[in-house]
């Protein structure tokens, strides 16, 4: 038993009882439907974002360059796409049909996933002879050695970047060290048919979550009136299930796919999603009606006597998942889409201000402009979770919660605490009880939503009994503390460096500590964030700002891959080349981006005195929201 999905377990039931108790109790059964669908499609993103930078350096050995900027064009895709999806839902398909449609595009992207080919081999060439790597295993438990006269041999790289070898008799052919130079490493069978396999995925995932994920949370809100007392705690449980997904995600495809290879985890992520369209499609009645499409003959309606308005969107849909396969394979590309995206909308309110809105309407679009720059730098630094973070936690976190086994006995029996290392060691007797006291690496995922459903409450009644007494902070002093908490938990890293063991790790608790900062951070600036845009917002601009608040956090994606490059150290076999220099430039960065985070936050706790007439009252007595969504 791994304690990862023991504790998992136990704050599952802890807290997610109680939801379940209020939906029953006090809300329409449609968001029982809603909230187990959302849950599902955010157990199948996370899930796989855990695994996809460990896929792409250690089955397909890319250097960690390749995989963080892959990662960050399929990252801000999945948050541009969106964009179109509410516009076609709003004016042909409705909500259900394109969650429903964009379902089973997530279901096919996340099982295309599961199908993986040989992993590729590296080879290192010296003096025109080649020399294989053996490999095995995968995520913070990967093994590689290289092959010389058929004998396996631990290796390294020195301080000048040569390649050391471990061991080697004094007979072999090969030197202890060669020099920088005197050799290459090559990757041999790395199949182009699966490469194009799995980009397919990623087009699959991207046009699944543009029709899905724009449009799932717009249903909750139709299943209240405008004055339901209920909409705000109801919005607070589905996020709840967000963030539940989110949880067991990392917890449960991290352990599959690092333990028994990467098609458990990318599968169960696909089997997630596939429940998730189930529950969705068999609780349609429960919507009581709502979402439906706006104009339902105009959709049925055949163009050119051929196919209708509907099934035409649907074949759009498809041919976009190609449009989306080649630009996601050229990082570039993206940021031109991207770039573009941010031109087009912000010439459309550029001209929409200032042909028919006075300055009261431009200054407090003008101060949801300036969130959205705190929040461009808050979800680049919180987005490194993905890249550079991951990466983090398996090569330089001792990802064991006990240093040495423990024996408990309970009601009669034995039970041994420990990792894989400590068990295979122990020779147990039968019948005793193993739970592994260590974190797979793609697990550490899970610090983030873990302490969201923790924390949330806590957050909730916070800023509700301040609020009472009219001490609720000014959303630039949230933004602040957000930003600053950000940076501070790169900077816990940091400041621990000098508790690093000789194989360059830190512990655990220290990579927690940060993700807890991270945590709260989010707590103070996300939900306040998505709350502003639709207070400064003037009527007809309310969904254009939503939509480029989501724009600023694909913005965040692709910025924060660039960032991650430079964390990035050399690999051999899938497995970093020198723990150390791995440590010194993941420090290097975190320290950057730290100070970056603090430096900004105290630009927003600065600003907020003088920023806040901005408002012009439109956050005078407003209630805050009550909980965080997993982005």
């Amino acid at each position: 038993m791994n304690i990862v999905i023991l504790a998992g377990v136990v704050l599952s039931l802890a807290t997610g009882i109680p939801v379940m108790l209020q939906i029953a109790r006090n809300h329409p059964r449609g968001l029982f439907v809603l909230f187990f669908a959302e849950m599902w499609e955010r157990f199948s993103y996370y899930g796989m974002r855990g695994l996809l930078v460990f896929y792409l350096t250690q089955q397909y050995l890319f250097d960690d360059s390749f995989a963080a900027t892959t990662y960050g064009s399929y990252a801000t895709l999945v948050y541009l796409v969106p964009l179109v999806g509410g516009v076609v839902a709003d004016r042909w398909l409705g909500g259900r049909k394109a969650v429903a449609f964009g379902a089973l595009l997530l279901v096919a992207g996340h099982l295309t996933m599961a199908v993986e080919g040989a992993p590729a081999r590296q080879v290192l060439t010296y003096h025109g002879t080649h020399y294989a790597f053996a490999t095995q295993g995968r995520g913070g438990s990967r093994q590689a050695q290289i092959l010389v006269a058929g004998h396996p041999y631990e290796f390294g790289q020195d301080a000048a970047g040569g390649f050391t070898i471990k061991g080697l008799p004094t007979a072999a052919p090969l030197p202890p060290v060669l020099p920088k130079g005197s050799f290459t490493l090559s990757v041999e069978n790395r199949q182009q048919g699966f490469i194009d396999i799995f980009y397919l995925a990623l087009a699959l995932i991207v046009m699944g979550v543009g029709f899905l994920k724009a449009n799932i949370s717009a249903i909750v809100g139709k299943l209240y009136g405008e004055r339901d007392p209920r909409r705000d705690p109801g919005f607070t449980l589905y996020y709840f299930g967000i963030n539940l997904g989110a949880f067991w995600a990392a917890v449960l495809c991290g352990y599959l796919g690092e333990s028994f290879g990467w098609s458990w985890g990318f599968g169960a992520a696909g089997l997630g999603m596939l429940a998730g369209f189930l529950t969705f499609q068999l609780g349609k009645p429960w919507l009581e009606g709502k979402a439906e499409p706006p104009d339902p003959v105009k959709l049925a309606r055949r163009i050119g006597g051929v196919i209708s308005l509907e099934w035409l969107i649907y074949l759009a849909g498809i041919a976009g998942v190609g449009v989306v396969w080649v630009v996601v394979q050229h990082n570039s590309a993206v940021g031109y889409a991207l770039a573009a995206g941010w031109i087009v909308a912000l010439s459309y309110v550029g001209y929409v201000l200032y042909t028919k809105f006075g300055p009261v309407e431009r200054q407090r679009v003008m101060l949801a402009f300036v969130f959205m720059v705190g929040a461009i730098v808050f979800f680049t630094l919180f987005e490194q979770a993905a890249t550079s973070l991951n990466l983090f936690a398996e090569r330089n976190t001792a990802l064991q919660l006990v240093s040495s086994p423990h024996v408990w006995r309970l009601f009669g029996h034995e039970i041994f605490l420990g990792d894989t290392a400590m068990w295979q060691a122990a020779q147990a007797p039968a019948g005793t009880l193993w739970i592994d006291m260590s974190f797979d690496a793609a697990q550490t995922q899970s610090f983030n939503a873990g302490f969201i459903l923790l924390l949330a409450p806590i957050f909730a009644a916070l800023w509700t009994r301040l609020g009472r007494r009219g001490r609720d902070p000014d959303p630039m002093i949230k933004f602040g503390l957000g930003l600053a908490q950000v940076g501070l938990g790169f900077m816990v890293i940091v400041w621990s460096a000098g508790l690093a063991d000789q194989g360059a790790r830190l512990p655990l608790m220290v990579l927690a500590f940060a993700y807890l900062l991270h945590t709260t951070g989010e707590m103070c600036l996300s939900p306040v964030g998505l709350s502003e845009m639709t207070k400064l917002a003037p009527a007809m601009l309310i969904s254009t700002l939503m939509a480029l608040w989501m724009m600023a956090i694909s913005a965040a994606e692709f910025i924060g891959a660039l960032i991650a490059r430079f964390a990035g150290s050399a690999t051999a076999g899938g497995k970093v080349l020198d723990p150390h220099a791995s440590l010194a430039a993941s420090l290097k960065v975190f320290e950057t981006i730290g100070w970056a985070g603090i430096i900004f936050g105290g630009l927003f706790l600065a600003a907020a005195p003088f920023l806040r007439r901005w408002s012009h009252g439109a956050n005078d007595l407003a209630p805050e929201p009550l909980a965080v969504p997993a982005e």
